[in-house]
């Protein structure tokens, strides 16, 4: 499991330091800050994913869409809680940065669905 997921974790990591970068230029320090919050959010929700999913052994493919659906409320409820969190808390948010990498790196994580297994 954690083989397929660790390029695109990588990815992720990538796609936001280059998002936050751009950010910086465009919007300065709170700019990338905001960026890489975005980002981490969309990580930290696929890591909860990625741990509540590899725990379990599964039997059945009805085993298996129980699981993955567990996994992805809990991904989705901890997803809208940090960025519910950030929005309150962060006084100088830069909204553009922190949605588009959240964004950007919620689509870079469904590519893990397409990863080849290579074992």
């Amino acid at each position: 499991m954690w083989r397929k997921f660790r390029p695109v974790i990588g990815s992720q990591v990538l796609a936001t330091t280059i998002i936050a970068s751009i950010a910086a230029w465009i919007a300065g320090l709170h700019g990338a800050i905001s960026a890489v919050l975005g980002g981490l959010i969309s990580i930290i929700a696929g890591l909860v994913f990625v741990l509540l999913t590899a725990r379990y052994k599964v039997r059945s493919a009805g085993e298996v869409l129980l699981v993955a659906f567990k996994a992805e409320a809990a991904k989705l409820f901890l997803a809208i809680s940090l960025l519910w969190l950030v929005l309150a808390l962060y006084q100088d948010v830069v909204v553009a940065g922190l949605i588009g990498s959240f964004v950007v790196s919620i689509l870079i994580f469904s590519m893990a669905l397409f990863a080849g297994d290579k074992t």
